[in-house]
Formats: C-alpha cells, structure tokens, sequence
C-alpha cells in the first residue's frame, strides 16, 4: 500500500514540476492527471517484491529516459529534414537486425516504439526468443549487427533495463 501512495505522490511531484507555476486549478487536475497514470502504470512499477527505492529509482530513471528520448527525437527530426532539404545527400535504405537484451513485453514494446518514433528508423518485427529486432534504417551506416545494434538499440536499451527489468 505504501509502495501505491509513493508512486501517486511521485507522479504527482513530477506533474507540478511540469506545469509550475501551480495553481489551484492545476493542482486539481494534477491530482485527477496523476491517478489516472497511476492507475495506467502501477502495473509496469509495482510488484510484490518491489521496494519504494526501487519505485523511486524507476521513476527517476524514466524521467531521464523521457529526456534522453526527446534529444534523440530532435537529432533525427533534425538529420531527416536535412536530407529533405539537400536531395543531394545520399540515403542508402535498408533492413538490419539488431540485438537486444531485453526480454520483457514491456521492455520490448517501449524499445520497438521508441526506435520507431525517433524519425529515420521503424520497427517491423520483433523476434522475442532471439532478443533480435528487425528495423528499417533510411541510411544503414553499417549491416555489422554489433554496429547496427549500438547506434540505433544503445541509446534506449541500458535505461529501459534500469526501468522495467
């Protein structure tokens, strides 16, 4: 039960930060706002063996993650405007398989999405058994798997491991 009212008073924090100045009103809708993530994500944070540190640790890693994702989002939005911009610049489109060492749905699902809404690079498919993910890369700077599974899974993987596993 503790465990519950750490993270509703964590998300809580973090919608004030995000909305400050805080006012009466937004701290009304902050309060509804953060159930409702409460209520959508208890199942990704909490468990039975699950410490509030932990809970604490995982929130704090996903704020960072959710930075992280919005600088690298910017870069590729950046890279692909460019190379609309200059149709002189080379695309060499392709498909690479790259490895990951995250096993859970969760994990997996958050890693194929945000590969995929970072501009430049979809996820088609995910193979779960042999932790590979099959991505569409506008220019395949490298079809070495290791390489591959650097530039485009090692920005996101270590932080969604901190996070969900």
């Amino acid at each position: 039960m503790i465990s519950k009212i750490v993270l509703f008073i964590t998300t809580f924090i973090i919608w004030c930060f995000f909305s400050w100045p805080v006012t009466a009103e937004r701290l009304c809708l902050g309060v509804f706002v953060s159930l409702l993530v409460f209520f959508m994500t208890k199942d990704m944070f909490l468990s039975e063996k699950i410490s509030m540190a932990s809970i604490f640790k995982r929130v704090l890693w996903f704020c960072y993650y959710i930075v992280i994702f919005c600088v690298e989002c910017i870069k590729a939005n950046i890279d692909v405007a460019y190379r609309v911009v200059h149709p002189d610049i080379l695309i060499k489109p392709g498909m690479v398989a790259v490895k990951t060492v995250l096993r859970s749905d969760t994990a997996l699902a958050f890693l194929a999405n945000s590969i995929t809404l970072t501009p430049g690079t979809t996820t088609v498919d995910i193979d779960k058994e042999k932790g590979l993910l099959y991505i569409h890369w506008i220019y395949v700077k490298s079809e070495d798997r290791d390489v591959a599974t650097k530039l485009i899974v090692g920005r996101f993987e270590r932080i969604l491991k901190e996070i969900f596993e």
